[in-house]
């Protein structure tokens, strides 16, 4: 029982949060959010103190170290975003409290299937489990039209990459005959050109769900429409997921037969940084300066994928940690403003240090995380990423990569402008409620002891990643 252990426990937390749902009454419901928050904290808990475990069914299951790693990094990134929505102050959140969280928590039920599955039915079935809920959440403010416009755009580009992900799959299996992952990886060195096809398919799948160039069109909307503290979540927890399963796929067992997605992941590396960067200049909303920003992450990520190696992927992972605590808690400070002001855009930010310093340090904090400036948890995750991928040659994308790192501290430091030298639109103290306000000084935390101490992430991550090669 032990490698379904948290899959198990949550699935008695969505029981209890339903059975809780079905029963109460009345308007307020929002003991259902304490609910959940108990219970993922108590598996968060739970989730460090655990070892690896053996396979199950006949090792399509596994709880390895890589597992185990995506699995608390999930949960705590969930249980971030919990904290900071369960104070929203969005009409007919606390009547449907007990719909939110259960999708929330379903979702992240498929992200914990998903990292252990090591077979092709079970980890696409998985995958469908997390990005379902994920499209009702967008459009949860269904009376708001421009919400329920985002969740179709969402479900849309996700319907398409599933099809065209199983689609990808289906060719694996024609050209290998089994759906274990295992096979697959020994079948790669064939250059069976079916074979080829499948993975490359599939690989387009995930950039859809990673958010990657060009399959990046439903993040600026979604984004933009949601609640922030779900795009928050939203916009770290499944793309973590997508980067493990990559993983799984590609490089586990694949050893040197892995080297064909050196050129597929760096060109795709290339065309997300640079797309990502240049449409973040020009935006004016916070939210989807962000989302632009995410993009652009999500191909320096891909430059430690594109090093198809062991400290490649054990950086993508650190820098996944890093990712979790920078870009929920710029989210979550906007969040805090736009309850104020009423507005996401980056003027709403105007002079907040002389309002609230440290609402204002947190933000910067997180904005030089995302730069990567010394001595934060970003700074060692971009320099962890480039130097894996030159170990393997790949120099001419890690220049790349470090000049559009300058181009990103632009709009970061524009940002860091308006709230540090800008006269503030109203000298009132911003309001921010107490969950909201441990979420922020959590990821805080989170980005400044990574930064200071980055050893014990990397040896986590690297201890996670060395077997799969």
């Amino acid at each position: 029982m032990k490698p379904f252990a948290l899959e198990l426990g949550l699935g008695a937390v969505i029981l209890i949060v339903l059975a809780g749902t079905v029963a109460a009454r009345g308007e307020n419901r929002r003991f259902l959010g304490w609910l959940s928050i108990l219970g993922v904290l108590t598996l968060a808990i739970v989730a460090l103190v655990m070892a690896p475990a053996g396979p199950a069914f006949g090792g399509k299951f596994v709880l390895d170290g890589l597992a185990l790693f995506a699995k608390r990094l999930f949960l705590v990134a969930t249980f971030i975003g919990l904290l900071a929505g369960v104070s929203s102050p969005q009409a007919g959140f606390a009547r449907r409290a007990g719909e939110y969280h259960l999708l929330v928590l379903t979702s992240l039920l498929g992200m914990l299937v998903l990292a252990s599955a090591r077979e092709l039915i079970l980890l696409f079935v998985a995958f469908e489990l997390m990005s379902i809920p994920l499209y009702i959440l967008a459009g949860f403010v269904k009376r708001d039209p421009i919400a329920v416009e985002a969740s179709l755009k969402f479900f849309l580009v996700g319907s398409v990459s599933s099809a065209i992900m199983v689609y990808g799959l289906s060719f694996v299996y024609g050209a290998v005959g089994t759906t274990d992952l295992a096979a697959v990886a020994k079948a790669m060195g064939s250059r069976d050109p079916l074979l080829t096809l499948g993975l490359i398919a599939t690989f387009t799948g995930f950039g859809f769900k990673i958010a990657a160039f060009p399959f990046h069109m439903w993040v600026p909307d979604t984004y933009e429409a949601a609640s922030t503290p779900y795009v928050a979540w939203l916009s770290v927890a499944p793309k973590a997921a997508g980067f493990v399963a990559i993983f799984r796929v590609y490089f586990e067992g694949a050893s040197d037969r892995a080297a064909f997605m050196v050129p597929l992941a760096a060109g795709l590396a290339t065309v997300t940084m640079v797309a990502g960067n240049l449409m973040a200049l020009p935006q004016q909303n916070a939210k989807r300066l962000l989302a632009y920003s995410g993009i652009a992450q999500i191909g320096y990520m891909l430059v430690g994928v594109a090093a198809a190696s062991a400290s490649g992927t054990a950086m993508v992972l650190f820098y996944l940690v890093a990712y979790v605590f920078g870009n929920m808690g710029a989210f979550l400070v906007v969040d805090a403003v736009a309850r104020a002001e009423g507005s996401e855009n980056v003027a709403a930010l105007r002079g907040l240090a002389q309002r609230s310093p440290m609402l204002a340090l947190a933000m910067l904090l997180f904005l030089l995380s995302l730069g990567g400036i010394p001595f934060v948890a970003g700074f060692w995750a971009k320099l962890y990423v480039f130097w894996a991928a030159a170990q393997q040659g790949l120099y001419w994308l890690v220049l790349l990569g470090a000049l559009l790192t300058v181009v990103a501290l632009f709009y970061y430091l524009i940002v860091a402008k308006r709230m540090y030298i800008e006269s503030p639109l109203r000298p009132e103290r911003v309001p921010v409620p107490l969950s909201l306000a441990i979420s922020v000084a959590l990821c805080a935390l989170g980005v400044v002891i990574v930064g200071v101490y980055p050893r014990a992430v990397v040896t986590a991550a690297l201890r996670a990643a060395a077997p799969l090669f």
